[in-house]
């Protein structure tokens, strides 16, 4: 039985970017003798924007650097181990440190001037909102006759 599949270009991305992001985080470690590690994030598309939230907890909003250059998103930051207390005796540390940093190509051109970005509860929550270029465009259809209709974008179902 033949199955077809819908291709998508923007998870196709987003796919290389984790495996890439995956390949640095366990080849490169920072020259404190920290790992880097992969910043776990959702993003989403609406008609108007991109919406990503990414995953920081115990990171300080002024430890995050957040550009945008060419349609590629990057955020990177770092979180600090606390100091060491002599009184403390470890069983078990887990909770990561050290730098990170994601960069992600977005599929298409974004309004730079209107990107907001908010910091809560240990997740950032990113609205990229897309160009007036990038946003799906009514066209008007005529006929002979003196009715007309409107097409609408069609909306994609995943």
């Amino acid at each position: 039985m033949n199955v077809l599949t819908r291709w998508d270009p923007l998870q196709e991305m987003l796919d290389f970017n984790r495996a890439m992001d995956l390949v640095r985080q366990r080849t490169s470690a920072l020259g404190d003798g920290q790992q880097q590690f992969d910043l776990s994030m959702d993003i989403y598309e609406t008609p108007e924007a991109y919406e990503i939230e990414a995953a920081l907890p115990g990171v300080k909003p002024e430890d995050v650097e957040i550009t945008l250059n060419n349609n590629v998103l990057t955020i990177r930051g770092e979180t600090k181990m606390e100091e060491e207390k002599e009184d403390r005796n470890y069983h078990l540390r887990e909770r990561r440190v050290g730098a990170f940093i994601r960069s992600i190509t977005l599929p298409s051109s974004i309004n730079g001037d209107a990107i907001e970005a908010h910091y809560d509860n240990g997740v950032l929550k990113l609205r990229l909102p897309k160009a007036e270029e990038a946003k799906p465009k009514h066209i008007q259809v005529k006929t002979n006759g003196s009715t007309s209709k409107t097409v609408k974008p069609r909306k994609e179902s995943s």
